[in-house]
């Protein structure tokens, strides 16, 4: 009995550790980190960090192998789901303007395991993202001097054929990484201005390339001869759509600086709508003009907008294209550099990470050995591993992070204030009672006129109608009384998972249902109406209860269904990801928990703030009528602050 309720005691605290919140200071203002970004420099690292290979590879790879001339379709609809996740990062950005992005906001809402979990993911996705682009920027680079660079390494220092692994090492794209390490050590400001001078650089060759390849456009490229439009049909434009939604991650960036801005509030959301709606812009114009410049059939997929102006008759076009696509790359570098150590120093800062990581420079006020110590780790990855792994790990983090970024928005908007317990029917707010003629309590009220009693009247029902976050809409109480008992947002998190959770069985039937799961057509349709009904369902029960008011930052608009739209597609394009993809993220999730639970479950900040509770003894006496009576002893805690062990002895009456 005694080792039950221990065991009992034991599993309650562990759980209750893992779903801690975190605590935020009343001043959100307050950072050790240099206020020092503008509006303007949050909108050019997003810029930044979105327009890079994406725009010189990822065009042409979709448009002559998925969507065709359609990949400007695919890139719309891709930016318009990159917008509902960007929704929730605004948000988030303005309202607790801390570093750590997906990281910090999850903390705060969900708990430190998935906080910890999604940190550990934006790491992942960080370093993968720089070292697949320093490979990419050293292919183009390669490109341009006719792979000269390759030939002599293969010839002149190492060649090997090993899986997984490039076939020689990539001395170059490490040695880019390194060099933008040694600027990111700078500080925020010159981190700054570096990304502007690229970004600059390559928005002048993006409408370069937009004013003169809408001259050299031949609209005969979209006709039936070629094709059509949509040669691979609505299913190939959806397919594009999965993989063009990935060259819009990079916007979080301007959530990950939020507490080196000098006005959040106002900058994170204007810089999110700002940098992702002219990124949108960008790609779907680009894309058009490649499509009608030569037919997209033709296209070349590693270099497809410098390839279509050699083949134009323009070398002098395509190599001004080719230098726009390493300044381009250049800024995604320093942006995943910028991003990386900064939510390294937010886990560090809390505790979860080594506290080596939250360590700043006393000058620049940046976390100089988490960037070195990060910056070394990309070159590595970009020095062995070839650029077709690296991306397949980069997809399944952004997506994890997305959409826990949007559960959180919607835990956080409907949950109630600390200590608030169910709606009653009956309460009332505090107000002067009209007195009853015999000063007496227990008489018959007395109004000094008619128009008071009225007052009186419509203030207890507007008072009895109003209701706090997370609790049922006054509206439907009489319909749903049974709803009622629940507290002020606990049914709101529960249908949270469960809108998760019919998301991953409707995805897994629209994806595996005819392939793998091999469903006769009427199991098709019966799964994918039930879960479909689930989804919705979940949605209405969210939306039956009240939000928090609205507050004076940005707010996702029509929440829940935003969020709810955000989850459910970024659940769809993980269960698209390949086997091996998850395989290799397990492998990597295991690594994190053996760090979690050797390390930061005990070092975290939030277990330091737990009161220690004090020792209970409890002792039981035997009466002469053969029961038990309790009696429970205190013992005061040990001096060295470890936390209570619930003792018990003797047996539980009536047990």
């Amino acid at each position: 009995m005694v080792s039950r309720l221990l065991s009992r005691h034991s599993l309650a605290r562990f759980c209750q550790k893992l779903t801690r919140v975190k605590t935020l200071e009343e001043n959100l203002m307050e950072t050790a980190l240099n206020r020092c970004l503008s509006t303007f420099d949050l909108t050019m690292l997003g810029i930044g960090g979105m327009v890079g290979s994406g725009l010189y590879v990822l065009t042409g790879t979709v448009a002559k192998n998925v969507a065709g001339p359609a990949v400007i379709v695919s890139f719309l609809i891709a930016g318009f789901a990159s917008l509902l996740a960007a929704f929730c990062y605004a948000e988030f950005g303005s309202r607790v303007p801390k570093t750590g992005s997906a990281y910090m906001f999850t903390y705060i809402s969900v708990g430190e395991f998935w906080a910890f979990l999604i940190g550990w993911n934006i790491i992942l996705e960080y370093m993968i993202g720089g070292a697949a682009v320093a490979r990419a920027w050293s292919g183009y680079l390669d490109a341009i001097f006719s792979h000269r660079i390759r030939n002599f390494t293969e010839t002149h220092v190492a060649s090997w054929d090993v899986p997984f692994l490039a076939p020689n090492p990539d001395f170059l794209a490490a040695g880019i990484l390194l060099l933008a390490t040694a600027f990111i050590t700078c500080g925020a400001r010159v981190s700054s201005w570096l990304n502007h001078l690229f970004a600059a650089v390559s928005l002048g060759i993006i409408l370069f390339i937009l004013v003169f390849g809408f001259i050299l456009a031949d609209p005969a490229n979209y006709g039936a001869a070629q094709g059509g439009f949509a040669p691979f049909g609505f299913s190939g434009i959806m397919a594009g759509t999965a993989t063009c939604f990935f060259a819009f991650v990079g916007f979080d960036v301007i959530a990950a600086s939020s507490e080196e801005a000098r006005n959040p509030q106002r900058s994170v959301p204007i810089a999110t709508g700002i940098s992702l709606g002219l990124v949108t812009v960008v790609y779907t114009l680009v894309s058009a003009v490649l499509t009608l410049m030569v037919p997209w059939h033709t296209l070349d997929p590693d270099s497809a907008l410098a390839d279509a102006f050699y083949r134009r008759g323009y070398s002098w076009a395509g190599f001004i294209v080719a230098v726009g696509s390493i300044c381009a790359m250049n800024t995604v570098l320093l942006s995943n550099l910028f991003s990386l150590p900064r939510v390294a120093y937010a886990m560090a800062e809390d505790g979860l990470l080594f506290r080596v990581f939250s360590r700043l420079n006393p000058v620049t006020k940046v976390p100089v050995i988490g960037i070195v110590v990060f910056g070394g780790l990309m070159a590595v990855l970009a020095l062995v591993f070839d650029l077709e792994s690296l991306v397949q790990f980069l997809s399944i983090g952004t997506l994890l992070a997305y959409t826990f970024v949007a559960a959180s928005i919607v835990v956080l908007r409907y949950r109630g204030s600390r200590g608030e317990g169910p709606a009653s029917p009956a309460a009332t707010a505090a107000s002067p009672q009209p007195s009853d003629g015999g000063g007496g309590g227990g008489g018959l009220k007395e109004y000094e006129s008619f128009s008071d009693k009225l007052q009186l009247v419509e203030r207890e029902r507007s008072t009895k109608e109003k209701r706090g976050p997370g609790q049922l809409r006054s509206a439907f109480e009489p319909y749903l009384p049974f709803l009622v008992d629940f507290a002020p947002g606990e049914l709101v998190t529960m249908a949270v998972v469960a809108m998760v959770t019919c998301s991953v069985c409707l995805s897994c039937v629209l994806i595996f249902g005819t392939s793998y799961l091999q469903l006769p057509h009427w199991a098709f349709i019966l799964f994918a109406t039930l879960f479909a009904a689930g989804f919705l369902l979940s949605l209405l029960l969210i939306w039956i209860h009240e939000q928090q008011e609205k507050l004076s930052t940005f707010q996702v608009p029509l929440v829940p269904l935003i969020p709810a739209l955000s989850i459910l597609l970024n659940v769809y394009l993980m269960l698209k990801l390949s086997l091996m993809t998850w395989l290799r993220f397990f492998v990597w999730l295991a690594i994190g928990f053996l760090i979690y639970f050797s390390y930061g479950i005990w070092h975290s900040k939030e277990n330091l703030r737990e009161p220690k509770p004090r020792d209970i003894s409890a002792r039981y006496v035997v009466l002469p009528s053969g029961g038990l009576v309790e009696t429970v002893q205190t013992v005061q805690p040990e001096s060295r602050g470890a936390a209570g062990i619930v003792e018990a002895t003797g047996e539980e009456e009536g047990r």
